[in-house]
């Protein structure tokens, strides 16, 4: 199959923009951001042929498989999302420090994170912030785990030096 011509070439037809958003459906995104996943898979066909690639055999296919991997995505971003919302709840029924030593604390930890490789801030981010599974982590990064558990480790081991340092823990 050869790509459109011109600069207005729709890279997806009417029957093939209602199979992404039947899958998009199906796969549990709300009606209200299925065009922006219409024009995601829109988006990754033009990058294709941007970057030389030829246009899939089977565009039709190949945009559901898409469409499909869209769907995965926006539930594991609300998986996420909701998880970090019932953590946030936790933590504000815990009993929270003084304001004082919270500031400490933070400052204490940004500055060592400062300190860290960008391999190493990038882990431990991604990890305790983001919170990632080490396999989600690695798969993104396209790493082996071990080099993820690697980075996490070091990076952990330089923190807790800086923070003995800083006289905070």
């Amino acid at each position: 199959m050869r790509w459109g011509k011109g600069r207005e070439a729709d890279p997806l037809d009417a029957a093939q923009e209602n199979r992404v958003r039947a899958v998009l459906v199906l796969g549990g995104v709300p009606r209200s951001e299925v065009p922006d996943g219409v024009q995601q898979v829109r988006l990754r066909l033009l990058e294709r042929a941007a970057r030389g690639l030829e246009a899939p055999r089977d565009v039709s296919a190949w945009a559901a498989v898409v469409a499909s991997h869209l769907a995965m995505d926006w539930h594991r971003a609300r998986r996420r999302q909701e998880g970090l919302g019932e953590r946030l709840a936790a933590l504000r029924q815990e009993q929270q420090p003084a304001a004082d030593e919270r500031s400490l604390l933070s400052l204490a930890v940004a500055r060592g994170l400062d300190a860290l490789t960008d391999p190493q801030r990038q882990v431990v981010v991604l990890r305790f912030y983001a919170d990632l599974p080490v396999r989600s982590i690695a798969e993104e990064l396209d790493l082996p785990e071990g080099t993820v558990k690697s980075r996490l480790h070091a990076a952990v081991r330089a923190l807790r030096v800086r923070l003995h340092e800083d006289e905070v823990v």
